[in-house]
């Protein structure tokens, strides 16, 4: 896996295999990491995911909770589970903010087709990305 380009349009990670692409969410969590995946993440800009959506194009999720110690939980969200419902628009930024106009989401993780699969427990040095 490779880690693509900051601000790359709704993934974030690609198989430099088979062109695999998935986005990943990461969310830092105080105390100790819990056994169930968060139900609400931020998501990023709103309208390239929206435009996605319309053409029936998903990315795998992969959410990242990281505590105070370091140690990480994932959790991983097939593309196929997802529903154009659990990404929730939020208002744009008011015209006197620093980006004014730019409008993100909410990513509602109970609104899609079935549940995130925990999928490993480590440290973060265990989890590390050469690139």
């Amino acid at each position: 896996m490779r880690v693509l380009p900051s601000n790359f349009k709704c993934a974030d990670i690609i198989c430099d295999f088979c062109g695999y692409l998935a986005q990943v969410k990461t969310k830092s969590v105080k105390g100790p990491l819990p056994s169930d995946c968060p139900t609400i993440l931020p998501g990023s800009a709103w309208g390239p995911q929206q435009e996605r959506m319309v053409a029936g194009i998903y990315f795998s999720l992969f959410i990242v909770l990281e505590n105070d110690d370091g140690a990480m939980r994932i959790f991983f969200l097939p593309r196929d589970l997802q529903s154009s419902g659990m990404f929730v628009p939020r208002r744009p930024l008011s015209a006197t903010a620093k980006r004014a106009g730019w409008q993100g989401f909410m990513i509602d993780v109970s609104k899609a087709l079935g549940r995130p699969v925990r999928y490993v427990d480590g440290s973060a040095d265990e989890f590390r990305l050469d690139v």
